[in-house]
């Protein structure tokens, strides 16, 4: 397969242009140098070399003074909304572009050295690299694009070549060509500490230093990742570059520290919204019902200063919706456990000696009840069999690497998996002779594969294959050793970049092998030499098997597979629905996206959803001399504070839903002052209000919006009578409540818990307001994972926790209720059941008691929502098709035929019906508070009767109209349905307008129809 590429993709031409318009009025001339050579083994010195002329060099020179560059510059950066430089310094120039991963990157700044050698002459460029793995990677690049390039830029002499100390030649040849140079070097191979033959005089090259023919030719250093080949602002990787005299430095990156001169910006943000990389979608393996022993893993062991030492725990924490949350704690020696979570169940159990010594010795000591025990990264007290946890993870990419298989496999596009692994040991040993042993790993996926494969819905991928070669769909790539055994990659000292040279070496010759379908390797099990510098467009899966410890491992681990994919001739494949990159997670959803939403805001510098005083500062203007300029601090101080004053945001600068309201209806306006700023203004706040989602992860297609219904007259004045928006007071009797629960308790059947493994599954969307998630969902059935000795927490404590009830009425409920005997052989799950059935009973008590009251006239759902809010289905599965919607397709949850039963029936029942005008399935986003959490109405109709008259219904269609077939949350939500709609008639254009909407249930068509025929009604 050969890769094929787009010379035309917009983002990646306005990167290009932003770099080279900084040099806009520079002479295309190149700067010629004499190189010196050898007298006698002696360097020459300064006034022999016109004497002893030797081989000419042939360098960059830069003729543009710094206000002509800096002019230049400010141009750029106000072309592309970027803050103004105040000042330039040609002896230390540095540009920045940023570019989120997976949107070509290394093409960009490769086709720029074409780009600048063509409109200014310069040859000569060194391409700076933090690791190996991101060198071999751009070595690859080059290779793989000479082709394309030379056919865009007419074939011009092109060398390239990736620094050795052994050949110092090639930077002799690099001097002295005329041509364009390309050299590719680590950051480790130009630092004085770890190269000194660099910096020392050398024969080959006149007995001039490497660094002094470096210097002398100017170069363009182009730094790859320079947040880790710094090594700080002063650091020893910064100093390093600056001591090359490059005539510019071009800083690339998707996650800059520090941002010299930004001229191009295509953030995270930009590239989710525009498509760019695949969306990402999370199964959540999580384990459900195992918080009875206190649980303890030991993340990390951190040290900050010289003698702060500390630990980073996962502890079960009090909190979240079940009661308890999982989440990682710093911690220090002697803490209390127990305080740390506000659980009894840690009760005596305390952090004892924190260790860190090098670099594999890094533990912590616990003290339990009536024991100690040491452990060591990635280990646990208290948990559950980790390895079965790992089989189901196993288990579930094959399957998920299965389905999309089937759809992608017809249409010539490759799918390939990751699998990252905490040790090598764990996917494959070596005996005493040395030969290799399968790791568990490798056992599992081949027991898990081999039993995919005999399912019926895989037969047409499997057909005849012979499972024996199983091992040949999956494989390893780790460091090798002199030895030619995998080891844990280690790049701290030169033998481990040896070893970890030899696997990138691997990897990047099988890039393009890996695409083919003739290729039968296909799932792929590494440890970090996977973590930067190697991407396959076709990864769509990636397991993680080890504990993510840190954001930056999260958010590195997924740019693994964040490329558009390609098909079997190498083309990029543009398609919502194919380009979804599936990470397999030990974590919820929600933690998953809060923690890569964390990572950002610490890269970028974004605190989503949220307004800073500062926002505005770098929107440029053009200044009353015509030069262009910033907003500035003070003007965006100013702004900020109306915004707050007019009630668009909190005094935390939290986005308010006026703001989000008013920027989806265009009505948003800025004070006269920022008028001519408005639209950009705007922008930037319309990014930060549209939120991060994860949608659902099953690959539903968006469904569109029909604007003739949207914008008809009959819609809108529906809309008008259901958009406002109210909340709620109420009372209840507290005695009545304990009677009420006790009773409860006595008819409620308390099973006992174990500990299960529960598969969630979402998409995650990404934008300026932060990442989140949509449509999340448990698939398939939890899964037990064993069970274990039980001590008893102080049930009182946590139960008045969990309800707000007081100890007293709690001892009454559980005494009364004769249930307290079932607390002993599952403590968390009673805890759970009856917390969550006291406050069931309480919010029914308090449902009995609501009134509501409507906000206002400016609170409401804009119709705006329809467009702006994404709705997604599998269209042909759960829609039926509609002309009286705003939206084309219905999507329905329940089926039902004959007279218009369940969300289905109901829907082709009102499609059909001539006195049904228009109709809408209520959105997700149309939500009604209630003490039970917010209530979605299914319907919203448009009835004109034989008399003319235009009558409206909101519908809520279930099963039963019997109130006692409902379930008690369904009614009670039903009852506040009615209070909230009963206020909405009250409004005064409503009732100017002919009347208020009507609230009813059906369970089908025809008992809807009676509400406007009678008895009559079809």
């Amino acid at each position: 397969m050969k890769l094929q590429f787009e010379p035309k993709l917009a983002f990646q031409l306005q990167a290009i242009e932003a770099v080279c318009d900084v040099f806009e009025g520079q002479e295309s001339k190149p700067s010629a140098f004499t190189v010196l050579r050898s007298k006698g083994g002696e360097q020459l010195s300064l006034g022999e070399r016109a004497e002893a002329s030797g081989s000419l060099g042939v360098g960059n020179r830069l003729s543009l003074l710094e206000e002509e560059l800096l002019a230049n510059l400010r141009k750029v950066q106000l072309r592309h909304g970027l803050p103004p430089t105040e000042a330039v310094d040609l002896g230390d120039l540095n540009l920045t572009v940023e570019m989120e991963t997976g949107t070509g990157k290394t093409y960009v700044y490769l086709r720029t050295v074409y780009e600048l050698n063509k409109a200014y002459g310069f040859t000569k460029f060194i391409v700076v690299v933090p690791s190996i793995a991101i060198k071999e990677g751009v070595a690859k690049s080059l290779e793989i694009m000479r082709d394309h390039f030379a056919e865009l830029y007419g074939n011009p002499s092109f060398n390239w070549f990736v620094y050795d100390s052994s050949n110092l030649g090639q930077v002799r040849g690099f001097a002295t060509s005329p041509h364009i140079e390309v050299m590719v070097a680590t950051i480790q191979a130009l630092h004085k500490t770890d190269q000194r033959l660099f910096h020392q005089p050398n024969d080959k090259l006149g007995g001039a230093k490497p660094i002094e023919l470096i210097q002398q030719v100017r170069p363009i250093v182009i730094v790859d990742e320079p947040q880790s080949v710094d090594g700080g602002d002063q650091g020893a990787g910064r100093e390093a570059l600056r001591e090359m005299q490059p005539l510019c430095t071009l800083r690339y990156s998707a996650t800059h520290v520090n941002k010299h001169n930004m001229v191009y910006r295509l953030d995270a943000v930009d590239a989710y919204e525009r498509r760019l990389v695949k969306g990402i979608e999370v199964a959540s393996a999580q384990v459900d019902g195992a918080h009875d022993l206190p649980f303890v893993r030991l993340v990390e062991v951190c040290r900050k200063g010289k003698s702060n030492i500390y630990a980073r725990l996962e502890l079960d924490c009090a909190g979240g919706p079940d009661g308890v949350t999982r989440v990682v704690r710093n911690v220090h020696d002697n803490d209390d456990l127990e305080q740390v979570t506000r659980r009894s169940v840690y009760s005596d159990v305390r952090v004892g000696e924190i260790v860190k010594k090098g670099r594999n010795d890094k533990r912590m000591l616990l003290h339990v009840p009536g024991d100690s025990l040491w452990l060591n990264e990635g280990e646990a007290h208290g948990d559950v069999p980790i390895e079965a946890l790992q089989r189901l993870m196993i288990r579930r990419t094959i399957r998920q690497h299965l389905d999309r298989e089937l759809t992608l496999r017809p249409r010539g596009i490759k799918v390939l998996s990751l699998f990252f692994v905490e040790k090598v040991q764990h996917y494959r040993s070596y005996d005493e002779d040395g030969q290799p042993v399968k790791g568990k790993f490798a056992t599992m996926f081949e027991e898990e594969y081999a039993a995919a494969a005999k399912l019926d819905r895989y037969s047409d991928l499997f057909g005849s294959v012979d499972l024996a070669a199983v091992d040949q769909v999956h494989d390893g790539y780790f460091s090798i050793d002199k030895q030619r055994k995998w080891v844990d990659t280690y790049e701290g000292n030169q033998g481990g970049r040896a070893a970890a040279e030899a696997a990138y070496n691997l990897i990047m010759k099988d890039k393009e092998k890996l695409l083919s379908l003739d290729t039968p390797l296909k799932f792929i099990f590494s440890h970090s030499a996977l973590k930067e510098g190697w991407d396959n467009p076709n990864v769509f899966q990636i397991c993680s098997l080890r504990e993510m410890s840190s954001e930056r491992q999260r958010r590195q681990s997924i740019g693994r597979g964040l490329r558009l994919c390609v098909n079997q001739d190498g083309r990029r494949v543009r398609e919502d629905g194919v380009n979804r990159l599936t990470v397999i997670a030990t974590e919820s959803v929600a933690q998953f996206a809060a923690k890569l939403q964390e990572e950002m805001e610490k890269e970028t510098g974004i605190k989503f959803g949220v307004v800073e005083k500062h926002t505005f500062a770098s929107i440029p203007v053009m200044g009353a001399d015509g030069e262009p300029t910033a907003l500035g601090v003070e003007q965006s101080e100013t702004l900020w504070t109306w915004l707050k004053s007019q009630g668009y945001i909190d005094r935390k600068g939290k986005v308010q839903e006026k703001l989000a309201r008013e920027l989806q209806d265009n009505t948003f306006k800025v004070p006269e002052a920022f008028q001519e700023q408005q639209p950009v203004i705007a922008q930037l706040l319309r990014k930060l209000t549209k939120g991060i989602e994860v949608k659902d992860a099953d690959k539903p297609k968006p469904v569109k919006v029909r604007r003739e219904v949207l914008d008809s007259p009959e819609f809108r004045a529906l809309w008008n009578r259901i958009k406002y928006r109210t909340a709620y007071q109420v009372e209840f009797d507290p005695d009545v409540l304990v009677d009420n629960c006790v009773e409860a308790m006595k008819a409620a059947t308390f099973a006992p818990g174990r500990a299960r493994l529960v598969w969630t599954k979402a998409d995650l969307e990404i934008d300026e307001a932060g990442v989140h998630t949509k449509g999340e969902k448990m698939i398939g059935s939890p899964r037990a994972l064993g069970g274990h000795g039980i001590p008893l927490p102080d049930i009182l404590t946590e139960l008045q926790d969990a309800t707000g009830l007081t100890r007293r009425s709690l001892a009454a409920i559980l005494i009364r209720s004769g249930q307290l005997y079932q607390f002993e052989a599952s403590p968390q799950a009673f805890t759970k059941a009856a917390a969550d059935l006291i406050n069931r009973m309480r919010r029914q008590a308090i449902v009995k008691g609501i009134k509501y009251q409507r906000l206002g006239d400016s609170e409401y759902y804009a119709m705006s929502l329809f467009q702006d809010q994404e709705l997604l289905a599998y269209i042909g599965e759960n829609t039926v098709p509609s002309s009286k919607s705003p939206y084309e397709h219905i999507v329905y949850q329940s089926g039902g035929g004959g007279s218009g039963g369940g969300e289905k029936g109901f829907a082709e029942f009102l499609e059909q019906t001539p006195a049904v005008k228009v109709f809408t399935k209520l959105p997700g986003w149309f939500k009604i508070p209630t003490p039970l959490g917010t209530y979605n109405p299914d319907w919203a109709v448009v009835v004109d009767t034989e008399d003319g008259e235009s009558l409206y219904f909101v519908v809520e269609t279930k099963g039963s109209l019997d109130p006692t077939d409902l379930r008690d949350k369904e009614a009670a939500k039903i009852h506040c349905g009615r209070r909230h709609f009963a206020v909405l008639a009250d409004v005064p254009t409503v009732v100017a307008d002919g009347g208020a909407v009507h609230y009813d249930v059906a369970t089908q068509g025809a008992d809807f129809s009676k509400l406007w025929f009678g008895d009559k009604g079809k």
